[in-house]
């Protein structure tokens, strides 16, 4: 009987699932066990698993901007990714996966499988406001979180630094062109109802923008 005969044919398959961002080391750990023993009863094989960290959403699911990603290959066939998306449905630290087949009519016994590539590692829990998307920059107070309102500023916020060195760079460029502009017209409305002779000199307006 010729080896190609005895040799199973199966798939290659990659599912992608989504943690939520706040998911512990021990809740990662629970589901990557649970896809394996998902696996081992169906006859599956695991060639890879990786964890890619805390990324950005697409768009915000159950009001989180972030998760935790995570990338299966294995192979596989019949039921075996309707079987593993039906555990990944009914885990609670899962927000969202998603499946695609890599190859067909792959034969199992010629595919190699390093140790090391099916391996799982948790990531830390994240630091406050990381699951909201926030960049450390923010949480540190050095630039405005995209959901503060301007209503929360006076007339000119911020950019009322237009002028001080020492100041943080955190000036919006529309707000500092208006507040340059207003500043240009009082100069120039000031320096009409001056004497023309011993006038002193107007202040200089300042025009640099935010970098």
């Amino acid at each position: 009987m010729s080896q190609t005969a005895t040799t199973p044919r199966v798939r290659e398959y990659e599912t992608i699932y989504i943690l939520r961002p706040d998911v512990t080391r021990d809740g990662q750990e629970r589901v990557a066990t649970r896809m394996s023993e998902v696996l081992g009863r169906e006859k599956g094989q695991l060639t890879s698993i990786e964890n890619w960290g805390r990324r950005p959403l697409a768009y915000p699911v159950k009001k989180k901007k972030r998760g935790v990603y995570v990338c299966l290959k294995y192979l596989g066939g019949g039921g075996l990714v309707s079987e593993l998306e039906r555990n990944l449905g009914v885990l609670d630290d899962v927000v969202k996966f998603q499946t695609i087949q890599l190859r067909d009519d792959v034969e199992a016994g010629t595919v190699s499988v390093n140790p090391e590539d099916v391996k799982f590692e948790a990531v830390d829990p994240p630091q406050p406001g990381e699951d909201e998307g926030e960049r450390i920059e923010q949480i540190l107070g050095f630039e405005r979180s995209p959901e503060r309102s301007r209503s929360d500023d006076d007339a000119y916020g911020d950019d009322a630094y237009a002028d001080d060195d020492d100041a943080p760079h955190s000036m919006n460029p529309q707000a500092a062109a208006a507040a340059a502009a207003a500043a240009a017209a009082a100069a120039a409305t000031a320096a009409a109802k001056e004497p023309v002779a011993p006038a002193a000199p107007a202040a200089p307006v300042a025009t640099e923008t935010e970098k």
